[in-house]
C-alpha cells in the first residue's frame, strides 16, 4: 500500500491529483499539505481534492509540523482543527516527530488531541526508528524518510517484529528510474507494509507521484 505525500497545489498539477483519486484501491492514505500545514485560510482547490479522495474511500491526512517536539502543543492542535474544519480530513500526519522516548508524554498529548479532532488514522513521521513506545500512540509510524542511496543500507531494530508490517512506512526519494520494484522489495523485507518511492530530489522531493502510479498518470 502507498502513503502519498504530494506537496503540490491541485491547480498546478491537476493530473497528478486525478491519478491519486483514480488509484484509490492502491492507497493507504494521502497527505494534504496546503501551506506547510492548513494555511491561514481555506483553499477551495484542496477542499475539492480532499472531498474527491474521501468519496473514493481514501483516508486524507492533515499535515502538521511538530518540529521534533519543539513546536507548542496548542499550535499543532490548531493545525489539526483547521484541517478538520476547513478540509474535512479524517486523519493526521504529524511530521518531524521526535524519536526520543523522553518526548513520549508530549506526543501522547498530541495523539489524544488528534483523536479528539476526529483523526481515525494517525501517522507519526519520525523519519527513523523511534523509541518503541511511540508504536502505542499511532496507527502508522514512518520509520524511514530519505534518499535511495541511504535506504539501501538502512537497518531495522528487532522490536519492530512485534508489530504488524502495516504499522510501518518507508518514504524514499531520489529513486532512480527502474528502482521502484527494488524499493518495494526492500520495504517488504524490512517489515514496512506501507511505502512510497518517488523520483523527486533536492529540498522538495515530494512534488512527484510515486513510480508505482506512473503508469496510470
Amino acid at each position: 500500500m502507498l502513503l502519498v505525500p504530494l506537496y503540490e497545489h491541485p491547480t498546478h498539477h491537476p493530473t497528478a491529483w486525478n491519478t491519486l483519486v483514480h488509484s484509490a484501491d492502491r492507497l493507504h492514505s494521502v497527505v494534504l499539505n496546503p501551506a506547510n500545514g492548513p494555511g491561514t485560510a481555506p483553499d477551495p482547490a484542496f477542499l475539492e481534492v480532499a472531498d474527491r479522495l474521501k468519496d473514493a474511500g481514501v483516508p486524507v491526512l492533515g499535515y502538521a509540523d511538530t518540529d521534533y517536539g519543539r513546536r507548542p502543543h496548542a499550535a499543532v492542535v490548531q493545525d489539526l482543527l483547521r484541517h478538520r474544519d476547513w478540509y474535512g480530513v479524517d486523519g493526521a500526519f504529524l511530521d518531524q516527530a521526535a524519536a526520543d522516548g523522553e518526548l513520549l508524554p508530549h506526543y501522547r498529548r498530541l495523539a489524544v488531541a488528534a483523536r479528539a479532532a476526529g483523526a481515525r488514522t494517525l501517522v507519526l513521521n519520525h523519519g527513523a526508528h523511534p523509541h518503541p513506545g511511540f508504536a502505542e500512540l499511532a496507527d502508522l509510524l514512518v520509520t524511514f524518510e530519505g534518499p535511495w542511496d541511504a535506504y539501501q543500507d538502512a537497518e531495522v531494530p528487532q522490536w519492530t517484529a512485534g508489530y504488524p508490517a502495516q504499522r510501518f512506512c518507508h518514504l524514499v526519494y531520489a529513486v532512480p528510474p527502474g528502482g521502484a520494484p527494488a524499493a518495494a522489495a526492500l520495504a517488504a523485507e524490512r517489515h514496512a507494509g506501507v511505502h512510497c518511492a518517488v523520483p523527486g530530489t533536492g529540498a522538495h522531493p515530494w512534488a512527484t507521484l510515486p513510480y508505482a502510479l506512473e503508469a496510470t498518470a
